[in-house]
């Protein structure tokens, strides 16, 4: 019997409409005891993983500023920290917001900015 490359698969499959496909899967969980949807959810973040860690960001405050009343607000708006956890951030600085979208964390950042902060993206 000859090899059959993967890309002819992936031709054939394109011919298939959802519910022989879904067959096949079945047929794949049945012939091999494996389920093949299980193993390309598993096999997906260890690709995605490192383009997904350069995608999200850390807004990180170095510095309120001399407005820090007007940081404290922005904090609290988008946190959702009460007063006494806000003010400690603008006293102390630190960690905003982590793992965020890089344009959420530039929305942050310009917030941030624009009330007197000093911001970083990490």
């Amino acid at each position: 019997m000859a090899k059959i490359e993967n890309k002819d698969i992936i031709e054939a499959l394109k011919e298939k409409t959802i519910l022989e496909v879904k067959e096949l899967v079945d047929m794949m969980k049945e012939e091999f005891g494996v389920d093949p949807s299980a193993v390309a959810v598993a096999a997906a973040p260890a690709g995605g993983e490192a383009a997904e860690e350069s995608a999200t960001k850390t807004v990180v405050l170095k510095d309120a500023g001399a407005a820090k009343i007007a940081v404290i607000k922005v904090i609290r708006e988008i946190t959702g920290l009460g007063l006494v956890d806000a003010k400690g951030l603008a006293d102390n600085g630190g960690n905003i917001k982590e793992n965020v979208s890089a344009d959420e964390a530039n929305e942050i950042k310009a917030k941030l900015e624009e009330a007197g902060a000093t911001v970083e993206l990490a």
